[in-house]
């Protein structure tokens, strides 16, 4: 401090007095440790380590449990009948004071295997007996035909026109629930086929014909479900205050309906069926009963037998003899 006012300064020792005190690497860390030679053949990542292990043995799954209390992971899943099991449903809304109108849901588990291929999801629409909600969906009617346009607004359709609705479909300013053609239109209707998607109309969702009122009426009052997750549908088919009657028939008429995608010929495609309801806890059915039955002809089965045998040979490439 009192080397300026008498001028005189050692050499160098400003630029130290200047300079920031640094730390040394010894000084940070005055104890390193040596790292230890990786051994030949150690480097094992986790899952390597974890497959060497045993998994562990589990138990065999109990039957039924004595006691009011248990652990339900050491009981197998109980199954019940239909009628069993929708009492049982309007049983725990009682009990629980929780609203009487709510849904009534049913998760179908299905088997999406073919003998040669896989079957790809799919939806469908489809009319219940019982009807258990007062929504209508919005039909959209493709005809070029004057007549036919006047029977669809008749029958309750919500949009009629011809190709001038396709402008107004592809920008987004006209949607509905349901497309709806006759098939003079449906060559014409083919930049929609992105648009649309699953919803182009299409003979096998019973979107494409010549009887409008009828299919005005499907689309306008059915009820419409997906598969999911590739394997899976998970819909409501009633109101828990219906009669267990109603949600019984409601129940077959889908099932039935998920069943007509898989050729009667092939093992069911419904596997597993679970009800429930807004509140409550699933219920495993059981399938006997409500599955629909169909008779296996063996001439029939003989004659598919034969066809895939036809379709395998004539898929082999043909042989020329080779000259010698």
């Amino acid at each position: 401090a009192l080397a300026p006012r008498h001028g005189w300064v050692r050499a160098g020792l400003g630029q130290r007095l200047a300079a920031p005190a640094v730390v040394r690497a010894a000084t940070a860390r005055p104890f390193a440790t040596k790292a230890k030679p990786t051994k030949k053949g150690a480097q094992w990542t986790k899952q390597e380590k974890g497959k060497d292990k045993p998994s562990p043995r589990r138990r065999p799954l109990m039957t039924k449990p004595v006691d009011d209390v248990y652990l339900t992971w050491l009981y197998r899943r109980p199954f019940y009948d239909l009628e069993q099991a929708v009492g049982m449903l309007k049983k725990f809304q009682q009990l629980d004071f929780t609203y009487p109108k709510q849904f009534v849901y049913i998760n179908v588990f299905l088997d999406m295997a073919l003998k040669k291929k896989k079957l790809d999801p799919f939806s469908s629409a489809v009319l219940l007996p019982h009807r258990f909600t007062d929504e209508v969906n919005k039909v959209l009617v493709f005809t070029e035909n004057e007549q036919e346009a006047e029977i669809a607004r008749d029958n309750g359709a919500d949009i009629v026109g011809g190709l001038e609705l396709m402008k107004w479909i592809l920008e987004g300013e006209t949607q509905a629930d349901f497309y709806v053609a006759v098939p003079a239109i449906i060559p014409k209707l083919i930049p929609l086929r992105n648009k649309l998607k699953q919803k182009f109309p299409s003979t096998r969702r019973n979107s494409l014909g010549t009887d409008i009122p009828k299919m005005v009426q499907l689309f306008r009052e059915c009820h419409e479900y997906a598969v999911q997750d590739e394997c899976v549908i998970k819909t409501r088919i009633a109101r828990l205050d219906m009669p267990t009657e109603h949600i019984i028939a409601n129940l077959k008429t889908v099932i039935h309906d998920i069943c007509t995608f898989k050729p009667p010929t092939y093992d069911p495609i419904v596997q597993r069926l679970v009800i429930r309801s807004s509140t409550s806890e699933g219920l495993q059915v059981h399938l006997d009963g409500i599955l629909p039955q169909v008779e296996k002809v063996e001439g029939k089965e003989e004659e598919d037998k034969s066809t895939d045998d036809d379709e395998d040979e004539a898929e082999k490439p043909v042989q020329e003899p080779v000259s010698t």
